[in-house]
């Protein structure tokens, strides 16, 4: 199983605070994430792009307006049942 980690060792570290804020945040619109991050509009939309090839990131229509988009972590469901096992561990 490859981990986000593995995935993005190679990514600049504009990709990784952008997964970050992604991580800390939950889903967010480009410009939320530029207002996050600090990072220009231009970087932010590399590094989103680069994240998406990556299969890290996911792409959706925001809802409260179409013209935007949704960025959020697409979590495969092998890595989700991973962490529910490792909580059920812990409690």
């Amino acid at each position: 199983m490859t981990t986000t980690d593995e995935l993005v060792q190679d990514l600049p570290p504009s990709a990784k605070l952008v997964l970050k804020v992604l991580e800390y945040n939950g889903g967010l619109t480009q410009k939320q994430i530029v207002e996050n991050s600090r990072l220009s509009q231009r970087t932010v939309r590399d590094a989103l792009d680069r994240l998406q090839d990556a299969d890290v990131v996911e792409k959706d229509i925001y809802i409260p307006d179409a013209r935007q988009n949704l960025y959020r972590l697409s979590i495969d469901e092998s890595e989700e049942d991973a962490e529910q096992e490792a909580e059920a561990v812990l409690d």
